[in-house]
């Protein structure tokens, strides 16, 4: 990313973060800001980025239980595929969104991606539109360089543009008709190559009938295409009417029309597609066994196209918990077919395997969270423009007090732990004259210490932190 981390947040930017993060969800943007940890996991991805946008695919589970930073490395990596002039769809798994569906589930699916289709230059979603238009003006552009002086016209794009053009036509002579039909052409060259895909002679036509509405300047007829694009026909003989296609996006074959998306999307100058599905979870919690079978067989499907080389310019990742991936009666690995393909290898143990499918999300080190605390308190004191009273010492004895509770080891997860921080530094910034141990001594931030909890190990571990 390019954002220096060394100088203050935006307002607007810490307003964001601090706000997100006390709400237990992850902000969208200034991620840099309070990234640590997960360099080894992020750089892995950055790999399968490198080798989507030379025609590949990848498919990858992130795995880890609730606030573990599943979400947070999600959008991390959403971020630095923007940066690469990825084109980004992401959509949370619900009751009402899932893989497969007799009664409009996957479509919905597939309509909630699309709608958050995002680029660098519209990260917030709704892109659509906008890259439609960019492809046909970066054509439009293109054809006028390239008949620029010093350029010209060979004659055989000109006999390939229209009958009506000459081969001794020269730069200086061509009119501006005889430039839209060029365009027209490599227009035609883009959509055709679509053809040989599953449904991309419709997908191809759709795209035809947008840019002669655009040239024409028919935001009506626009419209109308992009509305089937984002599976909003409902019948066959609906579309029909107003577009002339006889075929409607469904739960069955929404999937096909994102490979198609991708290879479009490479076509139109961009690196490639990013899929980012989250709470997995959804599919684990369906409790007709014929129904989740359907969701995992989809899944597969979608595994099998991206490692079997069916699908280019593709990358998907799926986020869950490690109940939904590893639990053999409900789980991801109920579905032989994928726990054989998905299942650990017998050398990996406890060293992680970041190049296979699954990645498993370790905790934070204390370390790592201590540099987390020191970047949220920089924000919060720029946010509201106070001066920081809290020392590494304060920071260090907060987070033993969390770490202390009991079961903190296996059941305190980083979302817990930022969203305490952040209320104690709205406290002190409310109350002066507070100061943090007399706040975590009081009744309301009372700690009660495990038993099993031995001092002298708990200190020795943040002994290091000590300057």
């Amino acid at each position: 990313m390019s954002i220096d981390i060394n100088r203050k947040a935006p307002r607007r930017i810490a307003q964001a973060i601090i706000s997100s993060l006390k709400g237990g969800v992850v902000p969208r943007v200034g991620l840099p800001y309070i990234t640590v940890g997960r360099e080894k996991e992020i750089e892995a991805f950055l790999n399968d980025e490198e080798i989507i946008a030379e025609g590949g695919a990848s498919f990858r589970f992130i795995v880890g239980k609730y606030g573990s930073g599943k979400s947070f490395l999600l959008q991390t990596i959403r971020n630095y595929a923007l940066d690469k002039n990825f084109v980004v769809v992401d959509a949370d798994l619900t009751p009402e969104r899932r893989l497969q569906g007799t009664h409009g589930q996957g479509l919905a699916t597939y309509k909630e991606l699309i709608r958050n289709m995002s680029t660098k230059t519209r990260p917030e979603g709704g892109a659509l539109s906008l890259i439609l238009d960019r492809w046909i003006n970066e054509v439009q552009k293109d054809v006028m360089d390239r008949t620029s002086l010093g350029g010209g016209v060979s004659s055989g794009d000109m006999q390939e543009g229209s009958n009506h053009v000459s081969e001794q036509t020269s730069q200086k002579e061509t009119s501006s008709s005889q430039i839209e039909l060029l365009v027209e052409k490599e227009i035609r060259d883009t959509v055709f190559s679509l053809n040989d895909m599953v449904h991309g002679f419709d997908f191809a036509r759709l795209l035809s009938i947008y840019y002669e509405a655009y040239v024409k300047g028919d935001d009506e007829a626009k419209a109308k295409v992009i509305k089937w694009f984002r599976g909003e026909y409902t019948t066959k003989t609906d579309a029909k009417k107003e577009l002339g296609v006889n075929i409607i996006i469904t739960d069955d074959d929404w999937y096909e029309y994102i490979k198609i998306f991708a290879a479009f999307l490479n076509k139109a100058g961009y690196s490639g597609m990013y899929i980012l599905i989250d709470e997995l979870v959804n599919i684990y919690k369906i409790t007709n066994s014929i129904t989740r079978q359907n969701n995992y067989e989809k899944m597969l499907a979608m595994y099998n196209d991206a490692m079997q080389g069916k699908a280019h310019y593709l990358g998907i990742i799926m986020c869950g918990t490690p109940e939904c991936m590893e639990d053999k009666r409900r789980g991801v690995y109920s579905y032989e077919a994928l726990r054989s393909r998905l299942g650990s290898g017998r050398f990996a143990g406890e060293h992680a395997d970041l190049m296979a499918p699954v990645i498993k999300l370790k905790a934070l080190s204390y370390e790592e969270m201590l540099v987390l605390t020191e970047k949220l308190s920089a924000l919060h004191a720029d946010l509201y423009n106070y001066k920081l009273r809290l020392t590494d010492e304060d920071m260090i004895f907060f987070l033993k007090a969390e770490y202390e509770r009991i079961g903190a080891s296996q059941l305190i997860t980083p979302r817990e732990v930022i969203r305490d921080y952040i209320e104690v530094l709205d406290i002190l910034y409310q109350e002066p004259e507070l100061g943090l141990k007399d706040l975590l001594g009081s009744d309301r931030f009372e700690f009660t210490k495990s038993e099993a909890v031995d001092e002298e190990t708990v200190d020795s571990q943040y002994a290091e932190f000590k300057i």
